[in-house]
């Protein structure tokens, strides 16, 4: 038999909303009681409204994709999008509502939804664009059928950033102020960098679900410089492995200039996003991995490397830059002699070949909308979102992670760890690479650097973003109420309170009742159907939460929900006499009683306090 909660509603409401309060009611179930009694609803559900199929087909279709039946993605994306009067899709209208979500078409995981709409396109013979094609049911599922998971998936909202227009806003706000910031020069140590125009200005993210957001100046090609060497770091572990890494490179932030002359107390180079350190990780790649390639060979090697950390997207090289690099590299030659001089290069490395290859590594090529990807491959632990290739081992992305937090942004690398809290690597071109772990990586792009090498609008972005959103390693999630979440649906926090709240007072969890008004919850909230927490508890006969909500709480005794029953009437109903009883005395009385002059040894805000009608 169906509960009797469940009959009471079908008692009062029309169908759409006996199936909406059904599943709250299951959803309560399934979180730890009447487990028993959940199959029994679930099958009487079904045959009800099976009975009613043609008055009632949105709850037929939306039980069937509830309870994982047959009923088709591909189907409801048509019905979603179709024009109404002709029956047909416009895919224009379709691809955009895409885009909403954060996917490109030129996502490589929409390559085969994009290469079947270019050949109906041309089999059509219309001389429509792409874009202005209208669909028949048949035509869009033969299109779509091959990434209709991916597209489902965004349609529910089930991104890492589900409301990603609005997320979208914020970044577009942040970028603005920051582009006001005209402090900083550009790096002049050689000519292709101060020929660099101080006005660029670029931001781009990638989540780890592929979704992208990209303003300003982000195809503007640029040398990776400084940001190449977490990702080399990275390749160095993949390869070789940590022990064998660390034999060479310390992991210390090394509290002097980066390119000072100095090593740690084991005469290693700190950590590997210095120069020095940089310049061994190169060493170890060149000499260690495949001695028996030629430099020709070993920089094709890395550079594809690089390339699938880029989703597969091609990288440049800059030639001039790289020439440059070698011609002014007095420091770095000093750096490398010195290390030659303490013995902490490889056995039978080469000198030259390795110090060309580490300025090649800086040399390479990228923009914004680049180096965002492979921030995002890293935030997803090494599998590149776009192209969904594992890239770099999990153990590996922790180590690079971990030393970008304590090492990544040259002198300024603690209080950027401070303030901000994020994983990132700077580059004298000016470009910041910053990793969201778990959630999205970003590329920002603006030559003009502050007094320690990094970019000051960069810096500006990711300070002024930890402030609108709790991304900062160390902010709490549950109570850092002055910040947003954009991991969570827009009214997910509102709505997890009332879930917890009303979930409480159901099961008649006083201890957590308590804990909710402690932190200054409104123990008024209500469901979507006016129920509230003195609803659930007189309908549940929990009559020590029914006194602690009337007496210390001050809720509104006689409140009345969708269908107009009040706590008194759901107690009534389910036969909660002594429940009863304490409404009618709230009734009788006709007050709302206070909780000021309440004495503190009868208060049950105190821990040590029990309800005498409390069951222990």
């Amino acid at each position: 038999m169906l509960s009797n909660r469940f009959l009471s509603c079908l008692s009062r409401c029309q169908v759409r909303s006996q199936f909406e309060q059904w599943i709250s009611i299951h959803t309560i179930r399934m979180s730890g009681f009447h487990t028993n009694r959940k199959k029994n609803d679930i099958d009487q559900t079904r045959a009800i409204i099976n009975r009613q199929r043609r008055q009632y087909s949105f709850i037929h279709d939306t039980s069937y994709l509830c309870y994982g039946s047959d009923y088709e993605t591909d189907v409801a994306l048509f019905e979603m999008f179709k024009n109404q009067d002709t029956g047909l899709l416009h895919i224009g209208k379709f691809l955009s509502a895409v885009k909403a979500t954060g996917l490109r078409k030129t996502d490589l995981r929409l390559q085969d939804m994009m290469e079947n709409l270019k050949k109906l396109s041309k089999t059509k013979s219309d001389g429509n664009d792409v874009d202005t094609q209208k669909l028949t049911l048949e035509q869009f599922r033969s299109i779509v059928q091959p990434n209709v998971g991916l597209l489902s998936y965004a349609f529910r909202h089930q991104f890492i950033i589900p409301e990603f227009q609005e997320f979208s806003k914020e970044l577009e706000l942040i970028y603005w102020k920051c582009k006001e910031n005209t402090s900083g020069t550009v790096a002049s140590y050689i000519p292709q960098l101060k020929r660099m125009n101080p006005n660029y200005w670029g931001v781009s993210i990638v989540t780890i679900d592929g979704q992208r957001y990209s303003i300003g100046d982000v195809n503007i090609p640029f040398t990776i410089q400084s940001c190449s060497k977490p990702l080399s770091y990275g390749i160095a572990l993949d390869l070789l492995g940590a022990d064998v890494v660390h034999q060479y490179v310390g992991q210390e932030p090394s509290g002097r200039n980066f390119n000072e002359l100095i090593l740690d107390h084991n005469k290693k180079p700190h950590n590997p996003m210095i120069n020095a350190g940089a310049i061994i990780i190169c060493s170890l790649l060149k000499t260690m991995y495949s001695p028996e390639m030629s430099s020709a060979e070993k920089f094709d090697f890395t550079m594809n490397f690089f390339e699938r950390l880029a989703g597969r997207e091609d990288l440049g090289f800059n030639n001039a830059v790289f020439l440059s690099e070698r011609e002014c590299a007095d420091r770095n030659y000093a750096l490398g002699f010195y290390m030659r001089e303490h013995k902490c290069f490889p056995e039978s490395s080469k000198f030259r070949e390795c110090m060309d290859f580490y300025f090649q590594c800086c040399s390479l090529e990228v923009n914004c909308d680049l180096v965002a990807v492979m921030a995002a491959t890293l935030a997803n632990g090494g599998i590149c979102p776009l192209s969904e290739e594992k890239v770099l081992k999990p153990e590996s992305v922790r180590d690079v992670l971990s030393l970008m937090h304590s090492c990544g942004m040259y002198d300024y690398s603690g209080q950027f760890a401070f303030k901000v809290g994020l994983p990132a690597k700077s580059g004298v071109s000016g470009a910041m690479l910053v990793v969201v772990p778990n959630v999205m990586g970003m590329c920002l792009y603006s030559p003009p650097l502050d007094a320690l090498g990094n970019s000051c609008r960069g810096v500006q972005f990711c300070e002024e973003l930890v402030k609108k959103f709790n991304f900062h390693r160390y902010d709490n999630l549950r109570h850092a109420s002055d910040k947003s979440d954009p991991r969570k649906h827009k009214f997910e926090t509102k709505g997890l309170n009332i879930v917890n709240l009303l979930f409480s007072a159901a099961s008649g969890d006083l201890p957590s009742l308590r804990r909710h008004k402690l932190s200054g919850m409104d123990m008024t909230l209500s469901d979507y159907d006016g129920r509230t927490a003195l609803h659930l508890a007189a309908a549940e006969g929990h009559l020590h939460c029914v006194e602690f909500l009337l007496k210390y709480c001050n809720v509104q005794y006689d409140v009345r929900d969708r269908w107009g029953r009040t706590p008194l009437e759901e107690a009534t109903a389910f036969g909660h006499t002594t429940v009863v009883e304490m409404l009618q005395q709230w009734v009788e009385e006709g007050s709302k009683k206070s909780n000021n002059n309440t004495r503190a040894e009868d208060d049950p805000l105190i821990p040590d306090f029990i309800s005498k009608n409390e069951k222990v």
